[in-house]
């Protein structure tokens, strides 16, 4: 876990403190770019994306485009559709800022905004999503499944344009990550790779997981069907989960037994897998 981000510090945000406000994003943001620019001119195409940006939307855009842009749609034509949404709908920036801080909070292999913002499959998928999800809502349909499309090729996710998810996401790998259509995942919640959340029939009301706020989940989990992950609970690796978990409960194996007490206050923070394993004497099976 990385130490605490104090935004005036240090541009590299290495030196310890508090994270910034959402405000300051960009300026660390931008602070991290020349800093790094200044250390490796053969990449200073790239950190100029930042620098010569008017605004963070503006740079998350440009980064996008780069990211997901294919022959297939003129460059011009992603941007003033990614611009459309990101001017209508103010909160796209602000959830991009809180993902942002929630990997570098959560992710020891991140100590800068830059590295996610610039490099990390999984940050890059969920802002695709969140563009493709306005444009699901906002009668484009067809505009939201290309973007869905692009990621996945791209970034070896499969998120539905219906799918909500909350601020302060944290997709870590992200490689395999599945989300159906009437997924809801709410805020601060982790997610490691391969991780499914599908459904269990062809109905097309409500078909899939409900995943509440301060949830972390395993690599390889599968959860399936119109249930619910409580709140601060944890999905241990490699489970299938197809009944509601309680809140701050542990589920695991398969299938998934509930351990009562998720190991830590906040496990989506902490990022603690480990099983409390004096308490599998009370576990019941999920079925």
């Amino acid at each position: 876990m990385n130490a605490p981000i104090d935004e005036n510090a240090s541009p590299s945000l290495r030196t310890g403190g508090s994270l910034p406000a959402d405000d300051a994003v960009w300026t660390v943001l931008q602070a991290e770019a020349e800093q790094a620019r200044n250390g490796e001119a053969a990449l200073a195409a790239l950190f100029d994306s930042i620098l010569g940006a008017a605004s963070f939307e503006s740079a998350l855009i440009e980064t996008l485009i780069a990211r997901i842009g294919h022959n297939s749609l003129a460059s011009h034509t992603l941007r003033a559709q990614f611009r459309a949404a990101a001017d209508a709908d103010p909160t796209i920036g602000a959830a991009g800022r809180a993902d942002l801080k929630a990997v570098v909070e959560r992710d020891p292999a991140s100590g800068r905004l830059l590295e996610p913002f610039l490099f990390f499959k999984g940050y890059a998928a969920i802002q695709t999503h969140r563009f493709a999800h306005w444009m699901w809502e906002n009668g484009k349909p067809d505009f939201a499944r290309y973007l869905q499309s692009r990621s996945s090729e791209v970034f070896q996710t499969d998120i539905h344009p219906g799918a909500v998810i909350g601020r302060g996401f944290f997709l870590d790998h992200a490689t395999g990550f599945v989300a159906g259509e009437t997924v809801v995942i709410e805020e601060n919640v982790s997610v490691l790779h391969g991780v499914t959340l599908g459904g269990t029939g062809n109905q097309r009301t409500d078909r899939h997981p409900t995943v509440r706020t301060g949830v972390l989940i395993g690599a390889g989990a599968i959860i399936l069907g119109d249930i619910e992950i409580g709140a601060f609970s944890k999905i241990a690796s490699g489970s299938f989960v197809t009944q509601s978990v309680p809140p701050r409960c542990t589920a695991v194996g398969v299938p998934a037994r509930i351990i009562e007490g998720a190991g830590s206050t906040n496990p989506a923070q902490s990022m603690d897998q480990h099983l409390a394993l004096g308490t599998y004497e009370s576990f019941t099976y999920v079925i």
